[in-house]
């Protein structure tokens, strides 16, 4: 086996894609086109493709008769290695799926927790990915000990398999168990250190996985984290410094991709890593315009950050790689369905101006515009202002001098705190953002969440 043939380690494997529709998905092309950038992302080999529409699924196969055996065939035809399923199987259906078929069935979440997985380098990501294969596996344990029944029974193997399962089952609850306390200790430390810099504006990027985020947070901020046009090609957050234009210095975070249907383990065992997002004053929802199932793709991120808890959190929707689009006519619809957006090309830089005036704007209904009155040999306090906000002009008068800047409403505090007989400081709008909120989701998003 070359290297060519092997993926973040694994060996290549010649995989059957198969899905079931039930009413209510929308689909648009091929529906099994998601689950192909999720196998070969792992890494496999893509042979041939199966779907069905159903009302229910099949209890115990989950596809119909019928198309079983028909996958069995495929799966024969192709010598396939595995198996994946776009849905997400029980115990049962997989055991009963690779005893028809004869080979190795992954549904959906086993496939995306693979390429966690896979792709973790940092300590937190990796901690957080191995508690959510454990939470997943532990109700499916009695699965991968069914190889002990095709063991010899002799000296030291009698009974093994139900005294193992229950050693393993308790195993993996205290390692789940010392995980979880691990991701809490991390996930207070991250508290922490966004805490220590509320004095300063936060903006996370969200949206789907492989809408461009690194590349959009690279060009901001001039950074140079890793942006690859593969799924799920960052899983740790990022911060990076933004000097915002007619603004002055804010920090950028990258978060994980979402992806539709993302596993509930996964949501929660990244808490930690997506705290950026939650404790950002701003969100930009980065979307890929050039995709066909561009707004499917938006009502799936509104979902996870309803799950996260901040779905009414400040939110600017960016639609970038709009010189990507193939179909004009889909990305004018696109862009008329939701008109508050704002287009952008983080490849060719087209529209970063409008989305640096609109993040300006935004922001803007958090800050506090003062005049501080101070002594002309201030410095440390002038530099405190103009880390931390922007200073929009100084007038002197003898040994004084007033500067008159935009500082935010997290640093007011501080500030009125330096303000004794030598500091003065007169807040022009009473702390008061000029404007409501911004709305959670330009019009129409919220109406295609059912």
């Amino acid at each position: 086996m070359t290297e060519m043939n092997r993926v973040d380690g694994v060996e290549s494997e010649n995989a059957i894609l198969v899905g079931v529709l039930t009413p209510g998905r929308s689909v648009y092309g091929d529906p099994l086109d998601e689950l192909a950038g999720l196998a070969e992302t792992a890494g496999a080999r893509v042979q041939a493709r199966l779907t069905q529409r159903r009302d229910t699924p099949d209890k115990t196969t989950y596809l119909g008769k019928g198309k079983v055996e028909e996958l069995r065939d495929l799966a024969a035809a192709h010598d396939a290695d595995v198996i994946f399923f776009d849905n997400d199987l029980n115990p049962a259906q997989t055991r009963n799926l690779e005893k028809v078929t004869g080979t190795k069935v992954l549904d959906r979440t086993e496939l995306i927790l693979d390429i966690f997985a896979g792709r973790a380098q940092t300590h937190e990501a990796r901690l957080a990915v191995e508690l959510a294969q454990l939470e997943y596996s532990l109700p499916r344990l009695k699965r991968m000990w069914t190889h002990l029944s095709r063991l010899k029974m002799g000296i030291g193997m009698r009974g093994p398999g139900e005294k193992q399962i229950e050693t393993d089952r308790r195993l993996v609850e205290k390692r789940i168990h010392d995980l979880r306390g691990d991701l809490r200790v991390i996930e207070r430390r991250k508290q922490r250190q966004v805490a220590a810099r509320r004095d300063r504006m936060t903006v996370s990027l969200v949206g789907y996985t492989n809408a461009g985020k690194s590349t959009l947070l690279n060009v901001l901020t001039g950074a140079d984290v890793v942006a690859q046009d593969r799924l799920f090609a960052t899983l740790d957050t990022r911060t990076r410094r933004w000097q915002l234009p007619g603004w002055g210095p804010v920090l950028l975070s990258d978060t994980v991709g979402f992806i539709r249907d993302l596993p509930h383990h996964l949501i929660a065992s990244f808490k930690a890593t997506l705290e950026e997002a939650r404790q950002a004053d701003l969100l930009l929802h980065v979307a890929d315009a050039a995709s066909p199932v561009a707004a499917d793709q938006i009502t799936s991120v509104y979902h996870v950050l309803e799950e996260l808890g901040i779905e009414a959190k400040d939110t600017l929707l960016v639609l970038n790689k709009i010189d990507a689009a193939a179909d004009r006519a889909r990305l004018d619809s696109l862009l008329e369905k939701y008109p508050n957006a704002i287009p952008v090309s983080a490849h060719s830089r087209r529209g970063l101006d409008g989305l640096a005036s609109a993040v300006s704007d935004a922001l803007s209904r958090a800050f506090a515009d003062v005049d501080v009155e101070t002594g002309v040999g201030n410095g440390r306090l002038l530099a405190q202002l103009a880390a931390h906000g922007e200073v929009l002009s100084k007038q002197y008068s003898d040994s004084r001098m007033t500067v008159h800047c935009r500082v935010p409403q997290g640093y007011l505090g501080r500030l009125q705190g330096e303000a004794d007989t030598s500091v003065r400081l007169h807040v022009n709008n009473n702390g008061a953002p000029a404007d409501p909120p911004l709305n959670p989701l330009p019009p129409g998003a919220v109406e295609d969440v059912a």
